[in-house]
């Protein structure tokens, strides 16, 4: 990819957010680097590398097919996308509110941190 292929940061997790709300597992995946890195912020790693990416995710669409996430607000610093979101699982359930910490690289995101 030449660098003027490669997404700002915020478009990245723009991009993602979309995929994820369309529940498109290979367009959400696509955002995300060969060797990404999901964890719980400054603890756990949760998933590590595309194949535990895409197997997490597909059994989250499968199981919560209205999930969706509303974007409360971004700061963009640098190369990392801080997201405040809000997670619908389903319309009679409670949502829930998590901070993302997305790192990016080369156009992808390297690692997600959670904050829940």
């Amino acid at each position: 990819m030449s660098d003027a292929a490669i997404l700002k940061p915020a478009d990245v997790a723009q991009g993602q957010l979309d995929a994820y709300n369309a529940q498109d597992l290979d367009a959400f995946c696509a955002f995300y680097a060969e060797d990404v890195l999901i964890a719980d912020l400054n603890g756990q790693v949760t998933e590590q590398g595309a194949a535990g990416l895409r197997a997490r995710y597909a059994k989250l669409f499968a199981d919560r097919p209205q999930n969706r996430v509303e974007l409360v607000g971004r700061m963009v610093i640098g190369d990392r996308v801080i997201d405040h979101e809000r997670v619908f699982r389903s319309p009679q359930a409670a949502p829930f509110e998590v901070a993302v910490v997305y790192t990016i690289a080369q156009g992808k995101i390297a690692r997600a941190d959670f904050v829940k």
